[in-house]
């Protein structure tokens, strides 16, 4: 290949969105205001940005970082002015979500990438599986309007209730809250020490579920 289609064909690509996939793991936001994204994600910007790290306590966003919700809690940064960031995970897939006005989904904490600062943000802990070793049990509310990035290990699978599934497989839900549920006959097969005995469970049949192919553990 030579330099000039190297360069052509890797270049940013051209659009109008605010969050805009330049592939399937790296976010464009074509910034003009500000943003939230996770710390450590910025791979490149340009322009005139400025970044302010968001990893204490009170207040604002924050909420969806502190450290007694996740045991290593979930830094993030706001990104202000004018200009493009991109933003990166660990070579994870990225999934735009645009919320409409009072549209809700629900995310793990790990697996969310960026989004607007109009929408509105709240942490959630689910009480009755709170006790569960397994991650994804302190999730992110986040209300719409507004776009929304969120992350998965490899293409996700989205599944109408009623459903189970492995709590360090699922990334996200909406329309439904799951409860607890332990598998008996997966503990006698495989021990009681297995995590897979404890899952999610999503009933009735409003919402949906998103699960990735790769089990994720948050840091105890």
């Amino acid at each position: 290949m030579k330099i000039h289609e190297f360069v052509s064909e890797n270049e940013p690509k051209a659009g109008g969105e605010t969050f805009q996939l330049e592939n399937s793991k790296l976010l464009d936001v074509d910034l003009d205001g500000s943003v939230i994204a996770k710390a450590g994600s910025m791979i490149a910007y340009d322009g005139n940005l400025s970044f302010k790290g968001k990893s204490s306590a009170e207040g604002g966003i924050t909420g969806f970082l502190k450290e007694k919700a996740t045991s290593e809690g979930t830094p993030v940064m706001e990104a202000t002015g004018t200009g493009h960031l991109y933003l990166a995970d660990q070579e994870k897939k990225i999934q735009i979500l645009e919320l409409d006005a009072g549209e809700e989904i629900s995310v793990n904490g790990n697996d969310v990438l960026a989004f607007e600062s109009r929408v509105s943000y709240e942490i959630r802990t689910i009480k009755s599986i709170a006790g569960f070793s397994a991650g994804g049990l302190t999730n992110v509310s986040l209300v719409g309007p507004g776009s929304v990035a969120i992350t998965t290990h490899g293409d996700p699978l989205v599944l109408q209730p009623p459903v189970r599934t492995d709590p360090n497989a699922t990334v996200a839900w909406s329309g439904t809250t799951p409860d607890s549920h332990v598998d008996s006959a997966l503990s006698n097969m495989i021990g009681q020490s297995s995590e897979e005995t404890y899952q999610l469970e999503f009933t009735g049949s409003e919402g949906f579920v998103v699960v990735q192919p790769y089990e994720e553990h948050t840091p105890q």
